[in-house]
């Protein structure tokens, strides 16, 4: 290459090329002391290649033999580097398998071990995406055998995905999956949703009508509200009860429950709903989206019998009121409460006290990685 030196290209120590200078000027060990103010010992001691060359050491030898500090400290690092027995494949694999992978969150929730060898975490990937060669945009098998690459997630967001898939895969068929039979399923659910305790119900029902349904915490960064997806022809239905709301948990599940009776192969659906403000469906991605989205807000309350309440009751809504549509309707107030903020009809901070918890309930009887709950490898 241009501009290298020999030195460059077959580097040594640089005490061999400290020796052969001064004898192209013919200089004593001593004499080279003298000249630079090192002490006799150190200079013994770099023609010998026992040590190294620092900064100031550079310098003298710069000024002595008419050339620069940094050439000699180039020569000095090209050696070491030439010595270094670090084994670079092993640390570009490591930095791969952190580059499509939150290694440290997943050793942390039990995913993966806290193995650093670089071979057994490859391993462990490879199984935990059910993908043998980890190249390119991980793949995520869904229906009918098909595979389909993911949305464009985070990679801590496809860890939740995956880790939603092999939580599935665990749970037992019970009932064979009948899409005939989702008019029944959904009749089931609905009937769920007028009381806080009986969202505890929900996976009992699911598994019923052959949908499996399971519940993973996010890991950080991680804003996906539910997923819906299938194993080979078995539905399943996953969430993140990331936001501990009524209103949420059910516009969530209803949601999932649409894409899978409208045979999505695989829907990730991401704030969908806000903690503090509500529900949240300002961006609709694609037709699939928007259906969802109609069939999860009319299968909790009628549109004509909402539409009907907001005539009669608004601008005004007394949470008596509500009460009361809401034995109407035989639903829970707080799905009332959580439809008229996404409509705009109150704000945000009202009624609040109708908006209840539900989480506690749900990962009692759901399976869940989450929350103190976890599910030991040996099991997936």
């Amino acid at each position: 290459m241009a501009g290298d030196t020999l030195f460059d290209m077959n580097p040594v120590h640089p005490g061999k090329i400290l020796r052969q200078k001064m004898e192209e000027v013919g200089w004593s060990t001593e004499e080279l002391a003298k000249i630079t103010g090192l002490s006799t010992s150190m200079v013994y001691s770099l023609i010998a290649c026992k040590t190294n060359i620092g900064a100031d050491t550079a310098k003298k030898l710069a000024a002595a033999f008419g050339n620069s500090a940094t050439e000699w400290l180039k020569w000095d690092g090209l050696f070491r580097l030439s010595q270094t027995e670090t084994e670079v494949s092993d640390i570009e694999r490591m930095a791969r398998l952190y580059q499509i992978a939150p290694i440290r969150e997943m050793q942390k929730r039990g995913w993966i071990s806290f193995s650093q060898n670089v071979a057994e975490l490859e391993s462990e990937l490879k199984n935990f995406f059910c993908n043998a060669e980890l190249e390119g945009d991980v793949p995520f098998p869904v229906a009918l055998r098909r595979t389909d690459a993911l949305p464009r997630l985070t990679i801590n967001e496809k860890a939740w995905c995956f880790r939603a898939r092999q939580l599935a895969a665990a749970i037992p068929i019970i009932t064979s999956f009948n899409p005939k039979r989702l008019d029944m399923a959904e009749k089931k659910l609905r009937q769920l949703a007028a009381y806080r305790k009986e969202s505890g119900r929900v996976p009992r029902v699911l598994a019923d009508y052959g949908i499996r349904f399971v519940i993973v915490e996010p890991i950080a960064g991680v804003r996906i509200d539910g997923a819906a997806f299938w194993l080979d022809t078995e539905p399943v239905i996953a969430m993140s009860l990331r936001h501990d709301r009524i209103d949420g948990f059910w516009f969530t599940l209803m949601h999932e429950f649409a894409h899978i009776r409208n045979g999505d192969a695989l829907s990730v659906d991401a704030d969908m709903v806000d903690g503090v403000n509500g529900i949240m469906l300002t961006l609709i991605e694609d037709e699939a989206e928007r259906l969802a989205n109609e069939a999860a807000a009319a299968s909790l309350i009628p549109p004509e019998e909402l539409d009907s309440f907001i005539r009669r009751v608004g601008p005004l809504y007394p949470k008596t009121r509500i009460i009361q549509f809401a034995h109407k309707v035989k639903i829970h107030p707080g799905i009332i409460v959580g439809q008229l903020q996404y409509r705009k009809e109150i704000g945000y901070f009202a009624v609040r006290d109708q908006l209840v918890k539900v989480r506690d309930v749900v990962i009692l009887t759901a399976l869940t990685d989450g929350w103190n709950q976890s599910v030991a490898p040996s099991v997936l």
